[in-house]
């Protein structure tokens, strides 16, 4: 609040013009939950289970027999190619439209395997809350996830007030082609951008053309973005959460193998960064908890 004030009191030495109050948030374990898996990896399991009988192949070949075997530790031993095998395979083959779609539905039905809430749902309240008062002071929040872009953009608006042009993320390749004298935009099966660790401060300065003076993270796969934000002589603030309340929500940090928080952990202190303490500063972490 201190910053807030500082950074919009006109004529004060701390004073930034509203055009440049950029204010960028990553998205898993900063916005929404994370664990017990990204919630985008959720969706590829659930994805996976509805395209299998169009893949008998599926039955032999890793990670999707462990997955429709409900083995979640053969699935991890596939590593980061079984992961992008899974993204290929459930997030490509489609248009734009109909992925937004495939997305959106799923958004609607699907449940979270701890709480059995809609995953919409598992969004933080303080967050949403900080949010709606930088808004409300004249700065414009972005996304800046390592998620998918396409699978945050149907979400953003309704959960957090954040427009899909205000999302960036991770992407595959798309190719204009014409389907039936219809314009379409094909989702290929092939990586084009990773916005996550150094990808993210290059994410911004592509997509957004300003350096942003407001951060919040939650993982080592903010540490780029944090100390960019904060490198600099004028303005700029970065925060982190830290998942410690077992209990209403998961404590997990350093050892995670999602949102490893390890290397930001120790710098915190020493780079300034306000380290937000889940269990003892949140009085409720979802909006639906009493």
């Amino acid at each position: 609040m201190d910053f807030v004030k500082s950074t919009t009191t006109e004529g004060g030495e701390g004073y930034v013009a509203p055009e440049a109050r950029i204010a960028v948030f990553d998205n898993d374990g900063t916005l929404w939950s994370e664990q017990p898996y990204y919630f985008q990896l959720g969706f590829m399991l659930d994805r996976v289970k509805t395209l299998a009988p169009q893949h008998p192949e599926w039955k032999e070949k890793e990670p999707f027999k462990s997955i429709l075997a409900g083995d979640m530790k053969g699935v991890a031993k596939s590593g980061e190619k079984g992961i992008i095998d899974l993204g290929m395979a459930t997030h490509a083959g489609m248009t734009t439209d109909q992925f937004a779609k495939i997305v959106a539905d799923w958004f609607t039905t699907a449940r979270h395997p701890k709480t059995g809430r809609p995953y919409d749902e598992m969004t933080f309240l303080p967050m949403r809350e900080l949010l709606d008062y930088l808004r409300a002071n004249g700065f414009k929040t972005y996304i800046v996830s390592g998620g998918g872009v396409e699978f945050m953009r149907p979400i953003t608006e309704k959960a957090y007030g954040i427009p899909p042009e205000q999302v960036i993320g991770s992407t595959i390749a798309t190719e204009y082609s014409i389907v039936g004298d219809v314009p379409v935009l094909k989702r290929l099966p092939k990586i084009d951008f990773i916005d996550d660790g150094p990808g993210k401060p290059s994410g911004i300065n592509k997509f957004i053309g300003r350096k942003p003076i407001f951060v919040a993270g939650n993982s080592d796969g903010d540490y780029e973005m944090l100390r960019w934000v904060t490198a600099t002589k004028g303005p700029g603030f970065a925060m982190l959460v830290h998942h410690t309340d077992a209990d209403r929500e998961y404590a997990y940090d350093r050892q995670s193998a999602f949102g490893k928080l390890d290397k930001a952990l120790d710098e915190a202190e020493r780079r300034n960064w306000l380290v937000v303490d889940m269990k003892a500063d949140w009085k409720k972490v979802y909006a639906f908890q009493n």
